[in-house]
């Protein structure tokens, strides 16, 4: 648990850090008399900041700024996230059409915010462990190594001799054993036939296929895979999203003043409030929500949301938001889909 929460913070901060550098400055700083010299580059102060090299007016040197300063280049608390985080929750349309017709100072850019959540949702697994499921989310117990069949049978026939101990039905577990012999004797044939033909017996088969047999090898490999390789490439999610998005508005002349960017933007912010919802409830549910409970509003509130940022975003009639909704809660499905198979692909490669 130590372990898995000391990688959860560096995960945390990395995100912070990453996704600072998206973020431009908001033009924030300390009233004052901001008159003088810069002590950076020596030109003479007009305001809060230098106009010449960009360095704040106001330094600090004590310990207390030092650790003020990490928590502000890294969670951005000042100004821009408070102004941010409400719009975001309940009127994310009004956030999506303001940031795409140029308040980008009031406001943490969708793509800052959305890494920074996506570091901070693993985070939270590592500590608690997901909103839906018991315990730490890491890799403790996985085993690295795919198991041999002579391997799978040793543990099946372990298994066979408890149950035997303790009188319980060994029938199902015999089967098992059969099985697996079956399938030594015909792996041992493939590759006989494929050393007689001077190739592996790989050769041929698709990534798929690869796939399909090594989750059946070692399921908990590839989902160990899929899980490390899921914030890595969280990214992806964005362009997979966006195309169904234009998709909705493609009928209509009037939507298609809308550029890729504008969707881009709304598809962002709508991923980073999605991964903030799952932080959220998976501090609810570490303090006392039930898994159920937990499950219930994430498959309630994401439409909601959706329906709201669209009415807004856009200026769609209710109607026109509710069924593009409907729509999109769909393609979401697909999204995710895709993504998987891209993790798939990837755990299968690497």
């Amino acid at each position: 648990m130590v372990g898995g929460g000391i990688e959860g913070v560096g995960d945390a901060l990395t995100g912070g850090v990453i996704a600072r550098q998206f973020e431009p400055g908001a033009g924030e700083a300390h009233d004052g008399d901001h008159g003088g010299a810069c002590l950076n580059c020596g030109a003479e102060l007009t305001g809060p900041y230098c106009h010449r090299c960009g360095q704040p007016a106001h330094i600090h040197r004590s310990l207390a700024a030092f650790w003020h300063d990490l928590a502000h280049g890294v969670l951005h608390f000042e100004g821009k996230i408070w102004r941010t985080l409400p719009l975001l929750a309940w009127r994310p349309g009004d956030l999506t059409r303001r940031y795409i017709e140029g308040e980008r100072a009031r406001f943490v850019s969708p793509m800052a915010l959305f890494l920074f959540s996506v570091f901070l949702m693993f985070a939270m697994f590592n500590f608690v462990g997901g909103p839906f499921t018991a315990g730490e989310w890491n890799a403790d117990g996985i085993t690295t190594t795919p198991l041999t069949i002579e391997q799978k049978i040793d543990r099946v026939q372990g298994e066979r001799a408890k149950a035997v101990a303790a009188g319980q039905g060994i029938a199902s577990l015999n089967l098992t054993i059969q099985a697996l012999h079956d399938q030594a004797a015909r792996q041992a044939a493939r590759k006989a036939s494929g050393t007689a033909a001077g190739v592996e017996s790989d050769d041929g088969q698709s990534w798929f296929e690869r796939a399909y047999h090594h989750a059946k090898e070692n399921p908990q490999l590839l989902a160990y895979k899929v899980q490390t390789n899921a914030y890595k490439f969280s990214w992806m999610l964005i362009p997979i999203s966006v195309p169904f998005v234009w998709l909705l508005f493609l009928h209509r002349r009037r939507y298609r003043a809308f550029r890729a960017y504008d969707h881009t933007v709304f598809v962002t912010y709508s991923l980073a409030f999605m991964t903030l919802l799952l932080v959220v409830l998976s501090l609810l549910h570490a303090a006392f929500v039930p898994a159920a409970l937990a499950g219930l509003a994430f498959i309630l509130i994401p439409p909601v949301h959706i329906c709201r940022q669209l009415h807004g975003a856009y200026a769609l009639s209710w109607f026109s938001a509710l069924w593009r909704t409907l729509v999109l809660v769909v393609f979401a499905g697909f999204d995710l889909l895709l993504f998987l198979l891209l993790l798939v692909a990837l755990g299968v490669m690497h």
